[in-house]
């Protein structure tokens, strides 16, 4: 027990300011809709195939190297462009240009995004998020392990008595008791987004994912967007049009049915170099595809409404708490 407690306190002191980052964006992203603070992002976005032609007409005139297209929904009245450049734009519902950018340092939601996936370094940093991550689930197993051997003194307090050492160590150890939970779960969906083998173990014993029958085949002009557009909403009636996305020759029409938790979907048109259409078409069938789609809403806060989110909130704040006092008591309280 004590080397699990000195396992706790020396990993805790060294990856807790990771995941203090990681807290104060992740609550930000939750509510990235709320401030982002953009004209027209509160309004109702027209998101039929006429108003999504004219958006991305108007997107591919605006910037050479178009590479993606997310559409406003419910959470945001806004279109979103982004270019191979790494510049992007907002688009309302008019097709209109209401707001520009030229990397991603000029928009807050962009580079909070990049701090917490990525830590500003690329795949290292997406690697780095992913082992504090693991980090955080151990803490969390092990914290519990460690609180029941003193579990008949437990008292809740969002804050420390003092900020004494031995005061800072006894809130820590209870207010992790009650958030341990939570916790747990926001940082094994980031987990094994990152890392997807453990994903790969945990939907082990849902059933395995069938091969969705291919739909026929059909042919379309690769410039008639309008045509394309009211193909998608035929092959998926009363689905949402998400993203489209343009890579090696290949356009995709992104689209969510209702059964789908991501916020995009994973309901596909393809469109080859000749105009080809083909259909990724899942079903509501709980097997291991569809539950490893649900990790990112989780996650994320996109399922759930306010309330999940307010979860997350608190859950973030105090991961924050814990770390930040963790790190203080041990480092700069220690004798």
């Amino acid at each position: 027990m004590n080397l699990l407690a000195t396992l706790h306190r020396w990993a805790g002191a060294t990856i807790g300011a990771i995941l203090i980052v990681l807290g104060l964006s992740g609550v930000a992203l939750v509510w990235e809709d709320q401030w982002i603070g953009v004209p027209g992002a509160n309004d109702r976005a027209d998101v039929s195939a006429s108003a999504l032609t004219r958006t991305v007409n108007s997107a591919i005139a605006h910037h050479a190297g178009l590479t993606r297209i997310t559409f406003a929904g419910d959470s945001i009245g806004l279109h979103q462009a982004a270019y191979a450049d790494g510049s992007g734009a907002y688009l309302n519902g008019q097709g209109a240009i209401v707001e520009q950018w030229s990397g991603m340092w000029q928009r807050p939601e962009l580079w909070i995004f990049d701090l917490h996936h990525y830590l500003f370094a690329g795949d290292i940093g997406k690697t780095i998020t992913g082992v504090a991550g693991l980090a955080g689930v151990f803490f969390v197993i092990s914290g519990a392990i460690l609180w029941w051997r003193t579990r008949r003194t437990f008292v809740f307090r969002l804050w420390p008595k003092r900020m004494t050492r031995s005061a800072i160590i006894r809130q820590h150890r209870d207010l992790g008791i009650i958030v341990a939970p939570l916790l747990f779960v926001v940082m094994l969906s980031g987990t094994v987004m990152i890392f997807k083998p453990i994903g790969a173990v945990l939907v082990a014993p849902f059933p395995a994912t069938v091969e969705h029958p291919a739909l026929p085949a059909t042919q379309v002009d690769r410039t008639d967007w309008n045509a394309i557009f009211r193909l998608a909403e035929k092959t998926f009636p009363g689905a949402e049009i998400r993203r489209i996305q343009f890579r090696d020759g290949t356009t995709s029409i992104r689209l969510r049915q209702s059964f789908e938790w991501t916020p995009n979907g994973r309901s596909f048109l393809r469109i080859d170099n000749t105009g080809i259409v083909t259909v990724d078409a899942p079903t509501a069938t709980l097997d291991r595809q569809s539950v490893t789609e649900k990790f990112y809403p989780i996650h994320a806060g996109k399922v759930g409404g306010n309330g999940w989110k307010i979860v997350l909130t608190l859950t973030g704040i105090s991961m924050v708490m814990l770390g930040a006092l963790a790190f203080f008591g041990f480092w700069l309280r220690r004798k």
